[in-house]
């Protein structure tokens, strides 16, 4: 019936039926025009020449340096050899304001002589357009340069809630044949005026032994800020380059002391970039990993021998921010040219939900990140005394798919002596072996692993 009436509509007035059915076409065509031309332009304006030149486009959040990608990532063994020149270049809105009216434009900035070597259509016609001294150290970037913006320590923000707990450390642990060693160099929050405490320790363990090691002096603000130079009392660590060179004169408990010099050579693209956190009245907590996998050099004479770290491997990462009542998980293993990197912060209630706080677990290969997921658990295993004995770690992204499990053998405890969890929670050390299956990009996982890892427990 429908159908019917519908037809008689059509044939009773066959002029307006056709001029109707002609305008659909037309409308409908014009709309498939429209949709092929979009996706034209859409592609010619993400296209590489047309944004500086070359042949890839590589495009980065605001939150990961654009030197870290020029001095670090592309130079990798796997990508310096594939490409001749690298020009970074930012956009934003300028307003041209004329006879009482603004106008919004468009713009982009880039270094001129990175531009020109790359036949960028619109500047490379431009001869007044020239570097400035600024622009000559970003051609002229270094993998140290990139090392040394990383690992610089941070002001103390002005946020009187968390003030207090402010604290900033550069971490160093190794391994040799014969010995392994854990390094900190701390620096706390402000004790009098500009002054800040400040101390080094040492954990080393050979012979199935570990021995402990420290030293304390108050620096200034601005020493602190030096850093990734940074001298505390007769200690120091110094970055040239990309080689951190380290000096010790630390004193144990029973009077002995450790003294040496040794040196950590980082590998480029082998880090993993700052990561921070924020919360609620200001709260912040922040890490990055300068160095991943490097080479050691060097040792340490204590009690009259000497602890070779020759031919040795190290890491070294970097963590700051507010400690009042925070706590994590954290592990790292290496393996051949294989490393695994895992960690949860929880923060305090206060400044956010700690279960709302995501974890991540990461591949590194011999050129850099091979995966990282966000999606993590980690489960601790204990013993009846409450010692963890094992910790299962797994994790799902785009460009990974792990498991790990980690077999404790060694336990170090440190009772926290201040703050609101002073005489209630042990920062807890371990050391083990990891055992890690998966896929990280196209490779597959299957290998184990010495390293370490740090948690917490309640008294």
């Amino acid at each position: 019936m429908i159908g019917r009436l519908a037809l008689r509509s059509l044939t009773a007035h066959p002029v307006r039926s056709a001029v109707l059915a002609a305008g659909f076409g037309v409308g409908v065509a014009v709309m498939a025009i429209l949709l092929g031309v979009a996706a034209i332009v859409l592609q010619q304006a993400q296209s590489p020449a047309l944004v500086g030149g070359g042949d890839v486009l590589i495009r980065i959040s605001e939150s990961v340096p654009a030197r870290m990608v020029l001095a670090g990532t592309l130079q990798s063994r796997a990508l310096q050899p594939r490409f001749e020149v690298a020009s970074p270049f930012q956009t934003g809105s300028l307003y041209l304001f004329h006879e009482g009216r603004a106008s919004r434009v468009d713009a982009r900035g880039g270094i001129p002589s990175l531009e020109h070597s790359l036949g960028d259509p619109e500047t490379s016609q431009v001869r007044a357009w020239r570097d400035t001294d600024a622009d000559a150290t970003w051609a002229a970037a270094k993998p140290g340069s990139v090392l040394r913006q990383i690992d610089r320590f941070h002001p103390i923000p002005e946020v009187a809630r968390w003030q207090s707990s402010w604290a900033e450390w550069l971490y160093f642990n190794g391994r040799t044949q014969d010995a392994r060693f854990y390094l900190t160099f701390m620096v706390g929050p402000r004790t009098t005026g500009a002054r800040r405490s400040a101390g080094v320790r040492l954990q080393l363990e050979r012979n199935g032994q570990t021995e402990n090691y420290s030293g304390a002096a108050d620096i200034s603000d601005a020493e602190a800020l030096r850093a990734p130079d940074l001298t505390i009392g007769a200690n120091r660590v110094s970055l040239s380059d990309s080689t951190y060179s380290i000096h010790l004169d630390l004193v144990s408990a029973r009077g002995e002391r450790a003294q040496g010099d040794f040196s950590l050579v980082a590998s480029p693209g082998k880090l993993v970039p700052p990561i921070e956190i924020s919360g609620r009245s200001g709260w912040r907590t922040g890490y990055v990993v300068p160095v991943m996998a490097g080479m050691l050099d060097g040792s340490i004479h204590v009690g009259g021998t000497v602890v070779s770290l020759r031919d040795g491997t190290g890491y070294h990462d970097h963590n700051w921010g507010f400690w009042e009542g925070v706590s994590w998980q954290w592990g790292q293993g290496q393996s051949g040219d294989l490393s695994l990197l895992y960690g949860r912060v929880f923060a305090p209630a206060e400044a956010a939900d700690p279960d709302r706080i995501p974890g991540f677990v990461g591949i590194l290969g011999p050129d850099g990140p091979l995966g990282y997921a966000t999606s993590v658990r980690i489960s601790e295993e204990n013993d009846r005394y409450g010692r963890p004995t094992r910790i299962a770690i797994s994790g799902r992204g785009p460009s990974l798919d792990v498991k790990a499990q980690f077999d404790v053998t060694t336990v170090v405890t440190t009772r926290s002596q201040q703050g609101p969890l002073a005489n209630q929670i042990d920062f807890l050390q371990l050391r083990g072996a990891y055992t890690v299956t998966g896929t990280a990009g196209s490779r597959q996982l299957q290998f184990t692993a010495p390293g370490a890892a740090e948690t917490f427990r309640g008294r």
